[in-house]
């Protein structure tokens, strides 16, 4: 019972300290913190579409090229994982905000998808160290919660310029804000799983290098955001 208790605790601390850091960053007009929990409630739930999706698409590619071959990690990682995970919680964050009269500033856009991908990453996080324990809980607060909330960070951003755009009428950078919302962090996730998954040192060594690029670019967009915190004209459809 307390091995549990402990456990839930190591899974659950590295989301819900990355949660509060980036809400406490939006100093302007903070964000319900009900809107908030269904997000990350959302999040959550949109693990089992994801596994779903992942279990399926993840067929054809081992009959093709073999699962021990690099050519199927590297689909698995770009094509089915990152686009079933990113893809999940993007429906999710846009079914849920997109007409929320809540989302009347730029930096709301990054509070909503860090709420909706850690929500992700923390049930994705209690189902991994209650089968691995207190060591994966370790591994995965420094690597995969991270992750997932950098990816959020990138998605919440462009998130952000298709929302303004779409106030201002203005279809095509709207477009542009959804498609690379969208694909920029699925490309990101992708990448970061193929590293992890070749085994190889060069890979961790270019995984540990891109790790540093990518954290400390989303943090220091995350700060010039709150920073910079602007209202957005009252919803209007495209």
């Amino acid at each position: 019972m307390f091995k549990a208790r402990y456990l839930l605790s190591a899974a659950l601390a590295p989301a819900v300290l990355l949660f509060f850091y980036i809400r406490k960053k939006d100093k302007v007009e903070p964000e319900p913190m009900k809107l908030l929990l269904q997000l990350a409630g959302l999040g959550a739930l949109s693990i089992i579409p994801a596994v779903i999706f992942e279990l399926v698409m993840a067929i054809p590619f081992a009959m093709i090229f073999g699962e021990d071959s690099p050519i199927y990690a590297f689909c698995d990682c770009f094509f089915v994982i990152a686009v079933a995970e990113e893809g999940c919680k993007f429906a999710m964050l846009l079914l849920r905000t997109w007409k929320s009269k809540e989302f009347n500033y730029t930096y709301d856009a990054v509070v909503y998808a860090v709420s909706v991908s850690l929500g992700f990453a923390a049930l994705e996080n209690i189902l991994y160290v209650f089968q691995g324990g207190f060591g994966v809980a370790l591994l995965r607060a420094l690597t995969s919660v991270p992750g997932h909330t950098i990816f959020a960070i990138y998605m919440g951003y462009y998130y952000g310029v298709a929302k303004k755009a779409a106030c201002a009428k203005k279809l095509p950078l709207t477009i542009a804000g959804f498609a690379i919302s969208l694909i920029l962090p699925i490309l990101i996730h992708g990448f970061y799983d193929f590293c992890l998954s070749v085994g190889s040192w060069l890979f961790i060594i270019i995984f540990l290098l891109f790790d540093v690029a990518i954290t400390v670019l989303a943090f220091l967009t995350v700060n010039r955001l709150s920073r910079e915190d602007s209202p957005v004209t009252p919803y209007t459809y495209v």
